[in-house]
């Protein structure tokens, strides 16, 4: 008899399953995130099979630990670990992550990097946003390894990104939960008085904020090793609620790290913050002679 076609548990290869569940020791939850099923499925097709469901947990004998999955930092890897860290949730169960935006190509650059095959949900309540779970132990554990933790909003601290991916990872950071701005700004010429003529300039400022300021702290300290800027950090300070750190960039400065993080055209990232900074990627030579009013920004 043919199996059901409304049974998707029933049409999972025994051969397969056990392939990936005994002998490569994959989890229940690794397994239905590679074929975008709920848990559930996988243990109740387990059960069917009659093969015996291990304890939760590291499997005896042997140590969770980053070298149990080996991970060579990429240029994806540390763009996602940047996301994660500004815009991520680690879950408390040790295995599930989430990652919630309202931007869906956001979370498509997400499953990219790390290879993910969960879907992407849509929720509305209270206002439309895209949503993005998946179970990893191992990846789980090595981000506690890096420094990440569940509810990390008020703990998070200097974390172990290599220097070399530090443009990387902060792209993922200003991508997950910094901004970069270009105001128009107007000023009018005082040089005579009874001048009309009116000079437009665009500033430039990169920013990200965080409830942790060890975390700010941390950061703001790498990038002057590394890419030899200054910035500032402020405090919001409100009434019943967390102070919000900011680590702010601007004009100069804002330009350096624009062009040291966005070093190709082909890198990962959100594309419409990438558009915010095309105009100012590439160099502007200096005009002849200094004009009346602001310097123009190079």
């Amino acid at each position: 008899m043919a199996p059901n076609p409304r049974n998707r548990r029933a049409v999972l290869s025994e051969a397969e399953l056990r392939d990936l569940y005994v002998d490569q020791k994959l989890t229940i939850d690794q397994i239905a995130t590679r074929f975008s099923l709920a848990s559930t499925t996988i243990s109740r097709r387990l059960t069917d099979l009659g093969v015996p469901a291990r304890r939760r947990g590291p499997l005896p004998g042997r140590r969770c630990s980053i070298d149990d999955q080996p991970r060579q930092w990429t240029a994806e890897l540390a763009y996602a670990v940047g996301l994660i860290t500004t815009d991520g949730c680690l879950s408390k169960d040790g295995r599930h992550l989430t990652m919630t935006s309202k931007d869906i190509d956001l979370l498509e650059t997400v499953r990219r990097c790390l290879g993910v095959t969960a879907r992407i949900t849509l929720s509305t309540n209270p206002r439309p946003i895209h949503r993005l779970q998946w179970g990893d132990l191992l990846f789980h554990r090595w981000l506690n390894e890096v420094g990440l933790m569940p509810a990390k909003s008020l703990k998070l601290g200097p974390l172990g990104v290599p220097d070399e991916w530090m443009r990387d990872f902060l792209r993922g950071c200003i991508d997950g939960d910094g901004s970069s701005r270009t105001p128009t700004a107007t000023t009018r010429s005082r040089i005579p008085r009874t001048s009309t003529r009116a000079y437009v300039y665009t500033r430039v400022y990169l920013s990200l904020v965080s409830a942790s300021p060890r975390f700010v702290e941390w950061l703001r300290e790498t990038l002057r090793r590394v890419a030899g800027v200054s910035g500032e950090v402020s405090v919001r300070q409100l009434a019943g609620r967390n102070d919000i750190w900011r680590l702010r960039y601007a004009k100069r400065e804002a330009l350096r790290l624009l062009r040291w993080m966005y070093y190709a055209p082909d890198l990962p990232c959100l594309r419409r913050k990438r558009d915010i900074a095309e105009v100012f990627l590439e160099p502007r030579g200096r005009p002849a002679r200094r004009g009346p009013g602001r310097p123009m920004v190079v």
